[in-house]
């Protein structure tokens, strides 16, 4: 079939004219290359499909909650099963107690678990149990991190007024010395630290987090009684069946999880220490939806599939694949890539390319021939995957390398410098 976005193109259209901008989000008109489809008919395993009928590969995985393949039988009959018994109803269902059970079971740190639904809902409400624990305000968090959407936390400033920003102090990632001097700086109104799993933030390189850093943290927090909060929304399962930090040997007291925990049902979860178990009960959050039952079916049989599958040394195992084949056919033609980051959650990125016009032509170019990679975000490979859809994809980015030799110098993307004029407003 050859690659067409007429239907897309239709629907963008009509789109501006009752959405501002056309789209908001991760998936804005401003962020990724020309002739990415933004509007998708269907999804099933590692596929997914766009609304001209055009097929992917999909290394996105719906931006991470695609753990076990679109349309997994499994946890999908689980959610359709609840759905028809009641979701939405006035108070939760049974599968609350039980999601929690085995939350609990499963994450070491954990002696309690709250649910709610997005990331950004997990994060917040862990800022608010520290604060509340503390009595404090001060959060010190990574520079250039993503922890949510909400005004204290967007990546943008727009809408955004110095006091929804207000009691933060920032570090730099896996650098002690800044840890430290932010802590200083916070003194006595330490609430919390923020830590990212991986360091994942867009446009630059990965870095797992050093067992000294991770330590250093807890340290801290130990020593002024402040709460080390890991942000586990979009690593969460992918890198190990515990929290992620439990690979560094350390313990959180507070983690925030969701994406990949019920397969793309929608729910996120909060999960904490006994230490601060009083302060979490004694918050107010919620939402008209956050009690809803099918998606906790869902994220208990996905954890089912967490417990007694391979599902995470085949997808590092693929993953691997992938990135050894990418640094050969790169090298094929010439350019070499920096990919960083976990086998599993790789980021890809062209070499010597500061303006990123390599990487965007070079991305279209895989997007025509089926594979759906992204230019400057950390992409994930799920256990639907197969050896099968790792070489399709690499003889793609072959061809994809051939036409980014034969292009010659390319310009700057102009969305990009549009990226850049928002992030610094």
């Amino acid at each position: 079939m050859t690659w067409s976005n007429s239907r897309n193109k239709v629907l963008s259209e009509r789109a501006q004219a009752v959405i501002p901008m056309g789209m908001y989000g991760h998936q804005s008109v401003m962020l990724l290359p020309d002739d990415y489809p933004q509007f998708f008919q269907r999804a099933e395993g590692a596929y997914l499909w766009d609304v001209d009928g055009n097929r992917y590969v999909d290394f996105m995985c719906g931006y991470g909650p695609n753990l076990f393949g679109y349309g997994n039988d499994v946890i999908d009959a689980a959610y359709s099963e609840r759905m028809r018994a009641g979701d939405t109803m006035t108070g939760p269902g049974e599968a609350m107690v039980e999601l929690a059970e085995a939350m609990v079971a499963q994450v070491s740190h954990a002696d309690w678990a709250m649910f709610c639904k997005n990331g950004t809902d997990a994060t917040t409400m862990a800022m608010m149990v520290a604060r509340n624990h503390t009595g404090r305000k001060t959060i010190v968090l990574a520079r250039g991190a993503y922890h949510g959407a909400a005004p204290w936390c967007t990546p943008l400033k727009k809408g955004v007024t110095p006091s929804d920003r207000a009691n933060q102090i920032f570090y730099d990632y896996n650098d002690v010395e800044s840890l430290e001097a932010a802590v200083r700086e916070a003194g006595d109104d330490l609430a919390a630290i923020f830590a990212s799993p991986i360091k994942h933030d867009t446009f630059v390189d990965q870095e797992s987090p050093t067992v000294e850093y991770a330590r250093r943290a807890r340290e801290l927090c130990d020593e002024r009684g402040a709460l080390l909060i890991v942000d586990d929304v979009r690593a969460g399962f992918r890198l190990a069946r515990d929290c992620s930090w439990s690979l560094v040997g350390v313990k959180p007291d507070l983690s925030s999880w969701g994406k990949a925990i019920a397969n793309g049902h929608p729910i996120s979860a909060l999960l904490g220490a006994d230490v601060c178990r009083m302060a979490a009960g004694t918050i107010y959050v919620t939402g008209s939806y956050w009690f809803s039952t099918a998606p906790m079916a869902a994220s208990l049989a996905t954890l089912k599939l967490i417990r007694e599958t391979d599902y995470l040394e085949r997808t590092q195992a693929l993953g691997q694949r992938l990135r050894w084949g990418l640094d050969e056919v790169a090298g094929r033609h010439g350019f070499a890539l920096r990919q960083t980051g976990p086998a599993e959650m790789p980021l890809i990125m062209v070499d010597d390319d500061p303006t990123l016009a390599k990487g965007y032509f070079w991305n279209q170019a895989l997007i025509k021939r089926g594979v759906y990679f992204h230019p400057w975000h950390n992409m994930f490979i799920c256990a639907a995957m197969t050896e099968a859809n790792i070489d399709f994809s690499l003889e793609a980015a072959d061809d994809a390398f051939k036409l980014l030799k034969a292009a010659g110098p390319l310009e700057a993307p102009t969305k990009l410098a549009f990226m850049h004029q928002m992030l610094e407003a």
